[in-house]
């Protein structure tokens, strides 16, 4: 065989393992890099997102009718405070990727519900067709029985999948 593919070296290494060995530690070493940023940004997006909703409610509260919300402005804190959660949650899957080189499905469905329970609370009901809506509903169920399943199948094998 010619060297390099495969072969065995005077040293007794593979030739081209060497080369893949710091090309997988750079590219764990990146991976990392990049999943501190996410979560730098992400927190930072979360903070003034909070400060947003502080400042939203401040503002809604002492304008007339003084102490008291209007539809529209609970509809819009109802959606900004699940939005701020979405970002919490989307902050535990790059953490649990993080530490555990793995991401949840539980937490990725819960963001899909918290998302569509935020587009449900913010809708405006004469904008869309009736088959929007069923749609809509149709992905809800659709992804309240993908958590449930997740949630059994974490229940009875609560350890990775591989080890079940």
């Amino acid at each position: 065989m010619a060297p390099g593919f495969g072969s065995f070296s005077g040293t007794g290494d593979q030739t081209g393992n060497r080369g893949r060995g710091h090309m997988t530690a750079f590219l764990k070493k990146f991976e990392r890099a990049i999943i501190y940023a996410l979560i730098t940004m992400m927190v930072a997006v979360v903070t003034l997102a909070t400060v947003e909703l502080g400042w939203i409610i401040l503002k809604d509260l002492i304008t007339p009718p003084v102490l008291l919300f209007e539809i529209e402005e609970l509809l819009e804190i109802f959606g900004f405070f699940l939005l701020i959660l979405i970002g919490i949650e989307l902050l535990e899957t790059i953490k649990a990727y993080l530490y555990e080189n793995v991401v949840h499905v539980e937490i990725v469905l819960e963001v899909a519900l918290i998302a569509i329970a935020r587009k449900v609370i913010i809708l405006d009901l004469e904008k869309y067709e009736g088959a929007v809506l069923f749609a809509m509903a149709a992905l809800i169920l659709a992804l309240a029985a993908a958590f449930f399943v997740a949630k059994q199948n974490r229940r009875q094998c609560p350890v990775p999948p591989d080890t079940c």
